[in-house]
């Protein structure tokens, strides 16, 4: 919400009130637009992959994992051997790990809420050393 609407008409006529971040913008209309896209995504078809939605970053109350195209090196540095492996429950098991260490570093108050099982709680508390 922004400066200039009477507070009387967001009292009785508005139903919900909705928070893209916590940062000030020039208007409404970049916040309308995040919205339609969010909303969209849900959609079915919207997507070309119909998990694509439930896959994508936060949908497991977590960020997403590193992704890495080819070709295995760019400019000096590779990606990770584990993904060139052909391990598939490794391979799930780097990245499960990886978006919880990237949502350790970035966005730890997701963890609060996170669905984790007893040893991936065990793998973030001895990851923190790292991230103080």
């Amino acid at each position: 919400r922004y400066e200039g609407v009477d507070e009387r008409i967001r009292q009785r006529l508005v139903t919900d009130e909705i928070s893209i971040g916590d940062y000030v913008l020039t208007g409404g209309e970049l916040p309308a637009l995040i919205l339609i896209d969010a909303v969209t995504r849900l959609l079915p078809g919207a997507l070309g992959d119909p998990t694509g939605a439930e896959d994508d970053s936060h949908a497991g109350g977590l960020l997403e994992y590193p992704h890495y195209t080819r070709p295995p090196e760019f400019r000096g540095e590779r990606v990770p051997d584990i993904l060139l492996s052909g391990d598939h429950a490794k391979i799930e098991k780097w990245r499960r790990e990886q978006s919880l260490l990237r949502t350790l570093e970035r966005r730890p108050d997701l963890l609060e809420k996170a669905d984790l099982s007893e040893k991936e709680r065990k793998f973030i508390e001895n990851q923190k050393v790292n991230f103080q």
